[in-house]
Parts: C-alpha cells; structure tokens; sequence
C-alpha cells in the first residue's frame, strides 16, 4: 500500500484535537533558540511573541516553549543547546543565523529546526526550514511551465547567495538558456546588461535601417523613419523571460538598466525572487508586471494584523515563519504517538501552515508557494 500523504490544515487539525486528550505526563516541550540580548534581540523578542500567538490558537495548556538566549554567538549557542538536551528536550526551533550553527552537530539527540534558508542543512540534526531558493525556483519553474515561456536567463548577482542560487537552479531541474553572475557595482551594473541584451548590436540595428532607408526611394519611407525614430533599438534578444536573483535596491539597479537597454516588462517577463511583498516596489511602475513567488498574501496580512493587535507592534518574517513551525512540531508529534525521534522527519508530510505548503521528506523542509505580480501599482496573485 503506498505511504498517505496528509495535508494537514493548521487551524483544522487545532480544533480538531481537545485539549482534554492530552495528558499531563505527555508534557510538549519545545525548545526555542533566539538571540535575547544583544544587537539582533529585537527578532528573538518578536519570534518569541508569534510563538505565543501560535501557543494560544492551538489552545493545549499541554505545550510549553523554553526559550534560550543565543546572544547571535555560536559559543553561547552550544551552551544553552546542551541545557535544552538536559531538560529532556528534544527538538528546537532555531537558532536564527547560519553562523549560529556551526556547532550544534555534537548535539545529535537534538532536533533543530533553523530559521534559515539554506538549500543544504548543516547537518543531521539540524533542518533548515527556512524559504529557500529551490523552493522560490520551484514556483518560479511552476509559473514558466503554466506560461509555456521557452527561453528564461538568469541574472544573479556575485554575492554570498550565488552558490544557494546556483545549487537551486540545480535542484529544481528548471530549464534555463544562462545563469548571468553580475556585478552589483551600480558603476559596472549597466555595461553588464548592455551586453547581456546585445544593446550595442541592437542600437547600431536600428541606426543602420534609419540610413538604409533614407537612402532609398521607398515610397513610405518617411513614415517608416519617423516611427524607427521613436524607437530606442531594432533586434531581438534570445530570451522572453529574465529571473533576478535579487532584492531591495540592487533589484531597482537591475530592473532599471534592463529599462535602459530597451527590455521592458511589457514584452519579457521580469521574475524576481520571494521580495515579501515590499510595498516600495508598487512604486516602480515602470519595471511592471514584476512577477516573484511568497508565502501566502492573505495569511501574512491576518497574521501582521492580529500581531499587532496584541502587541501594538508588527513583526519581523521570521516570527511569522516561527509561528507555524510551532503548529508543525505539534502536529507530527501528535501524530508520531508522543514519541520525539528522528523518523518525525523523514517520512512524506505536507503541512498547511500559514506561509503556505511545508514539505517534509527526508530530514529537509521544503515550502510549496504561491506567486503574485506586482501590477498597477498592486500584489495581485497568479496562483
């Protein structure tokens, strides 16, 4: 009999479980490593304000989250990983930052569910369950196959998370023409999209059929000129889709050159990568329809409103990623009869959370997403 896969709705399977069947020797604990003090204790705090949130909708008093402070320091984190071992605990969400990682595979009766994003865990003992870049290209790839797009480059920039880009280009098995690593130097930025474009070529193109045909004794040439005058180019360029591997400023810095070089988001497909639905980009009309995957608009709008509502405050991503992993670890344990271990992890699981789809299999966390369009000065979504 092939193994079920359960999708798992959170606030259905919260309801449907009282509270009354739990017993008091099935105590949940729930280890969460967070920077408290220091330069980053701002996201601890409002990661330890949504796991509340989640605490209260799922209503078991059986639950309890034992929050350590990391300090964002490895040495530290190792420390009060070891005093979560010793309490009996056995899985934990965090730490924060990849750095904050390095560590923790001598703690192999530990579980750690990180708030990162990587493509590949650390370790054994450590899942990343962050948004990563295979799961952002794997509903990119979804919307290029729903289009029937044939020729997609990549622009991605030299930085940090180019191999985490390239490893998910891989991994997601997505057809692509080229993978263009440029230089974010916004001095160096625009001669890189000339030439990516062909926008010399393209440039003289249309130079040269201005004086080809003012030489002629065509009968409409004057009309012809005056409507090649209005132009910027003549040419094709061999691509009808571009992804943007980027973010915040660096993002407008490409998007613009693009604009500069003659491609506009009217006859090629701008696609970016999860920009958290950024309200400054429906600002940039011109580099509109913007297309990029994320977590689900509406359940990240409901959870920012019911934050804020209870701390008069609106939180960071994190928190509202560490709200659900508290509605995951409950609910495969549950379903795994109380006993904490390695298989919670391994077998094929789908989760319905509120950032969308998780997709456990094999000790990895992958997120099954949606996909919006920044439009007329809108997030609409796509699917």
């Amino acid at each position: 009999m092939n193994k079920i896969i359960k999708i798992i709705f959170f606030l259905a399977f919260t309801l449907s479980i009282a509270p009354g069947t739990i017993l008091a020797n099935n105590k949940i604990k729930i280890g969460l490593l967070v920077p408290l003090t220091g330069k980053n204790s701002e996201i601890g705090q409002s990661i330890i304000k949504s796991t509340r949130l989640a605490i209260n909708t799922i209503n078991n008093a059986s639950i309890e989250i034992i929050p350590k402070d990391t300090q964002s320091n490895p040495e530290r984190t190792l420390r009060v990983a070891k005093e979560l071992a010793s309490s009996g605990i056995k899985i934990v969400i965090g730490p924060v930052f990849n750095e904050s990682l390095i560590y923790l595979d001598e703690l192999n009766e530990l579980t750690f569910l990180a708030l990162t994003n990587k493509n590949e865990n650390f370790s054994k003992n450590i899942i990343n369950a962050g948004i990563n870049a295979t799961s952002q290209l794997n509903a990119i790839k979804k919307f290029i196959e729903l289009i029937e797009i044939k020729n997609t480059i990549f622009l991605t920039p030299d930085v940090s998370f180019r191999n985490e880009i390239e490893k998910a280009i891989s991994n997601s098995k997505i057809k692509i023409l080229e993978n263009y690593i440029y230089n974010t130097d916004p001095t160096k930025l625009t001669k890189q999209i000339e030439k990516i474009t062909r926008y010399d070529i393209r440039k003289q193109n249309l130079e040269d059929e201005i004086n080809r045909l003012e030489k002629s004794e065509q009968i409409d040439k004057e009309r012809l000129i005056e409507r090649l005058k209005k132009r910027d180019t003549l040419g094709s360029v061999k691509f009808d889709s571009l992804v943007i591997s980027d973010f915040d400023e660096s993002l407008k810095s490409v998007t613009t050159s693009l604009l500069y070089t003659d491609i506009s988001p009217k006859e090629k497909y701008f696609i970016t990568l999860n920009q958290w639905f950024d309200e400054s980009l429906l600002k940039e009309t011109s580099s509109q329809p913007l297309y990029f995957p994320s977590a689900n608009k509406e359940n990240y709008n409901k959870f920012l409103n019911e934050y804020f509502e209870k701390y008069n405050q609106y939180p960071n991503q994190l928190s509202f990623l560490s709200y659900d992993l508290v509605g995951l670890v409950y609910y495969l344990i549950l379903q795994n009869n109380f006993i904490i271990d390695k298989k919670m992890f391994t077998k094929k699981t789908l989760f319905r959370g509120k950032v969308g789809i998780f997709e456990i299999k094999n000790n990895k966390i992958n997120h099954i997403l949606n996909f919006y369009k920044v439009e007329d000065r809108k997030f609409k979504k796509v699917f």
